[in-house]
């Protein structure tokens, strides 16, 4: 089962991907299989029923792992992210991924909003967030420094999750 990364900012090719191909990559060792930048699924995210949205929600499903990141906006995550999660059926859309939360900011003050706002939705979807959501500065995050301590304290609980599906 894939590795895949969900970006939720409304640029494309944003710093908010580039944190969390690293992270990704911190974790597992190796690049992500999937990368869903949302922003590039648009206009069809207001509705139901649109096949890229719904291949992008299968594979977030079918995966093993999902880093789920987003710049922080009026102190929580985008509304371009919210608009893709709630494309997935509460309870269960992912219950069988193990997510991490991943937001970046300009300022600490909202060193929090990871575990406060988007850990909990991705919960209510049926993931399991077993560590704390990472919260990055946006100027300073790409020295690596933040990633590699969150990765030398959470990958082999995040890899032992990983593998235990692939025992059944």
């Amino acid at each position: 089962m894939p590795t895949t990364i969900v970006i939720g900012n409304p640029k494309p090719r944003s710093r908010t991907a580039q944190a969390a191909r690293m992270l990704a990559e911190a974790l597992t060792g190796t690049a992500p299989d999937i990368t869903i930048d949302v922003v590039e699924l648009g206009a069809p995210l207001l509705g139901w029923g649109d096949a890229p949205v719904a291949s992008a929600v299968d594979a977030v499903a079918r995966s093993r792992l999902v880093i789920v990141a987003s710049p922080t906006f009026k102190a929580t995550y985008t509304g371009l992210l919210k608009l893709f999660l709630d494309q997935f059926a509460g309870g269960t859309g992912m219950q069988g991924v193990v997510a991490v939360p991943l937001m970046l900011g300009a300022s600490p003050a909202h060193a929090m909003a990871p575990d406060l706002l988007l850990k909990p939705v991705l919960v209510e979807l049926g993931a399991t967030c077993p560590t704390p959501g990472l919260y990055l500065m946006e100027k300073s995050f790409e020295d690596g420094v933040a990633i590699q301590a969150f990765s030398d304290r959470w990958s082999s609980t995040v890899r032992a999750l990983t593998r235990r599906g692939d025992e059944s």
